[in-house]
């Protein structure tokens, strides 16, 4: 009776589970049990790994098989469990040269040469190694919990893997590839990391003539990592705006870049890793779902894919009130569960909101142009499907005018280069003083970095009576003024700075 215990990772969420899998071969009629909370895919792996063991030269051992995933209490899914289950059975039938624990009444541990390999690999018949889905996750997880570990991938998958730093990254292509470097007989070659691809070229700010009003909110917006409402009738320049606020964003730290990246690949969207601010618009007609994420399989939705980036609700009023209240708890804490019955997954959903809507269901209410047809009711209803404790959570509201007829005669607006450079100027400001963009200021923080002399107090109060706002509302005006101070570089808050922040409140929030 003979006992192999290999490391491996199980998905949930952002994260990669450890995973023993723990090879019992013992005497008996000949059968292959998988228990271990394994999913369908991993229960097919018995007839993908046989295939596999024999058309790569080796015995499939006879006996009683008896393959465990632990912990029981992880669900497993996917082919990724393939390459440890058949290197657990040569290793647990004495077919490779590295030693195998005895069986006993203590769980053993890897053996001392086996110790620091994780291994993830779906087996074609072949013997040939197939590239795993997500292995940035797998490799991050990795990274963080085991650095001194060396990761086992298929080579399609281990070039993606070796874009963490600092991690041991080996890349295979068959499994007697894997045999063979755990027996000594070869040394696997080291991961080469993929090129990092080039950002796509960003819309320019010079796109968008006048708006001059709208052009400053979009710019304090991305100073301070502001959340943005735009309301205007059709033809503004609400989408066109939207749309350029990732270029005005400063580049992804390498660590964000990956995080977005791997959340993409949990979404099973192409590869996304550039190094900028991903910009995420869904229609209108998403559902709760789509939006934050879930299935049986929790999977990330837009606000997770918008992760370190921009999440663009074009039409606000149109999504559903029961979608629209989901955003709520995440614009707070920059995360969300997905909890199902026996497990929940945990996505991050640290994103820039930038929404825009028409005054009222025709769009035309207030223009000199055109006659609004809308009845105060229907005003009503298409503004109330948006909550006050929603619009309380967003940082900057502003009116757009109706564009100028003769906008083509107007130069070209400020380019998007110029207006990044005072961002991450101001962005650095910010991190050098707290640690974090202004609009992650909470509590006793706003205190110590938000000092008001003393018009901006008188003004602060006044404009919070004016407008019966929440505390919640006056701690976002703050964070706002912050910013503005910081885009002027000034170390306390003025009148100025207070009396343009509260331009950005409507009443009631």
């Amino acid at each position: 009776m003979t006992l192999a215990v290999l490391a491996s990772r199980a998905l949930s969420g952002l994260h990669a589970h450890a995973v023993r899998v723990e090879t019992h071969l013992g005497p008996g009629l000949p059968s292959f049990n998988v228990v271990g909370l394994a999913d369908t895919e991993v229960r097919e792996s018995r007839e993908r790994v046989r295939a596999a063991i024999l058309n790569s030269g080796f015995e499939f051992p006879p006996g009683r098989i008896t393959l465990n995933l632990s912990p029981a209490d992880i669900p497993k899914e996917s082919g990724r469990f393939d390459l440890p289950i058949a290197l657990g059975l040569l290793l647990a039938s004495g077919q490779l040269a590295a030693p195998v624990d005895g069986g006993g009444p203590e769980l053993p541990a890897p053996d001392p040469s086996l110790a620091g390999l994780v291994l993830a690999g779906e087996l074609s018949l072949t013997g040939a190694l197939v590239p795993v889905a997500a292995p940035l996750v797998i490799a991050l997880s990795v990274a963080r919990e085991a650095p001194d570990a060396t990761l086992i991938l298929p080579a399609g998958s281990a070039e993606q893997a070796a874009w963490v730093p600092g991690l041991n990254v080996l890349s295979a292509r068959s499994l007697a590839d894997v045999a063979a470097h755990i027996a000594g007989m070869c040394q696997l070659p080291n991961a080469v990391p993929k090129a990092w691809p080039p950002p796509p070229p960003a819309p320019c700010l010079s796109d968008v003539r006048g708006q001059p009003g709208a052009r400053r909110a979009l710019e304090v917006a991305a100073a301070g990592g502001h959340s943005l409402l735009m309301i205007g009738p059709p033809g503004a320049g609400k989408s066109m705006l939207a749309s350029r606020l990732p270029g005005l964003l400063p580049p992804l730290l390498r660590s964000q870049a990956l995080e977005a990246a791997a959340v993409a690949a949990l979404a099973g969207l192409p590869e996304a890793l550039m190094g900028h601010p991903p910009f995420r618009s869904p229609h209108h007609s998403a559902s709760v779902a789509a939006l934050v994420g879930g299935g049986s399989r929790p999977r990330p939705g837009e606000i997770s894919l918008a992760h370190h980036g921009v999440l663009f609700l074009d039409e606000l009023p149109e999504f559903s009130r029961r979608t629209l209240e989901a955003l709520r708890e995440p614009l707070e804490a920059g995360r969300v569960v997905v909890a199902r019955a026996l497990h929940a997954a945990q996505f991050p959903a640290r994103f820039q909101l930038v929404a825009a809507m028409n005054p009222c269901p025709c769009g035309w209410r207030g223009h000199p142009g055109r006659a609004c047809i809308c009845t105060s009711d229907q005003v009503a209803r298409y503004t109330g499907k948006i909550s006050g404790p929603l619009l309380d959570r967003i940082d900057l509201h502003v009116v757009l005018p109706p564009s100028d007829p003769e906008w083509m005669s107007h130069p070209p607006g400020e380019a998007s280069g110029p207006v990044q450079e005072r961002v991450m100027r101001c962005r650095d400001r910010q991190l050098a003083r707290q640690g974090k963009s202004n609009a992650g200021l909470m509590g006793a923080e706003l205190d110590e970095h938000c000092v008001m002399d003393g018009d901006a107090q008188a003004l602060m109060l006044q404009a919070m009576r004016r407008l019966a706002g929440s505390g919640r509302a006056l701690h976002r005006a703050l964070r706002v003024a912050r910013t503005i101070a910081d885009l002027d570089g000034a170390d306390v808050l003025g009148a100025g700075h207070v009396a343009q922040a509260v331009q950005y409140r409507r009443p009631g929030v």
